[in-house]
């Protein structure tokens, strides 16, 4: 992490959770962000990507709250299109803790502390592998198995990669998102513990979850 920015810009959305190693395409329209984008893809083409907090609405042209955790992404595709908006898809990197906001930009800019979320921390051996695709095939039920067999059998994911590829698709609250991107090193523990409580929840049928009903990987 050494070699990171202390200060990124940070944009802020609404129900939005990024993870690393994640992929995701963006449309950035807004003037602001356009201005951001164009700033930092001359220089490092990092970006923070953070939740917006509360009631973050009535001030969105202004400084929302967000939570005090995001995860930064690394431009590694750019287009910008004729009347200056852009797309792009950012590349998820690591975690970060705003330190402080600065404001001398009119789009949003904070001193970070890299947080990111041990490797060891992340890995599954056989048994936890196993353990994890059961319970997944348990909350989404048997096209799950055809899922997981792309994502470790063909794609190789494992570890890490797997873990933060399925917080970042399962169809989950924002904010059970933004507590597994907050867990780091224990966030397969946590992933257990949301899918567990779904499952749970599930049982109690209407009032607490519809029975029979099942997720899915978005």
């Amino acid at each position: 992490m050494d070699d990171l920015p202390e200060i990124i810009p940070v944009f802020p959305l609404p129900n939005f959770v990024l993870f690393p190693g994640v992929q995701v395409p963006l449309h950035i329209f807004e003037p602001r962000y356009r201005e951001m984008v164009a700033d930092v893809a001359t220089s490092h083409r990092i970006i923070g990507i953070m939740m917006l907090k509360g009631e973050w609405e009535r001030d969105y042209h202004a400084f929302p709250d967000l939570y005090e955790i995001g995860c930064a992404g690394r431009i590694s595709d750019l287009t910008r299109l004729p009347d200056g908006r852009f797309n792009l898809v950012l590349d998820g990197l690591a975690e970060f803790r705003v330190v402080r906001e600065v404001r001398d930009r009119q789009y949003r800019q904070a001193e970070i502390q890299w947080c990111p979320a041990p490797a060891e921390k992340l890995a599954l051996d056989d048994a936890a592998m196993t353990a994890l695709r059961d319970l997944l095939i348990t909350y989404l039920g048997e096209p799950a198995r055809e899922v997981w067999r792309s994502l470790v059998e063909q794609r190789g994911l494992r570890d890490a990669n797997l873990i933060n590829f399925i917080c970042f698709h399962l169809d989950v609250t924002p904010i059970e998102k933004q507590t597994l991107l907050e867990a780091r090193g224990a966030r397969t523990g946590c992933l257990i513990d949301v899918l567990t409580f779904r499952l749970e929840e599930r049982k109690l049928g209407p009032g607490g979850g519809p029975a029979g009903s099942s997720g899915r990987l978005q």
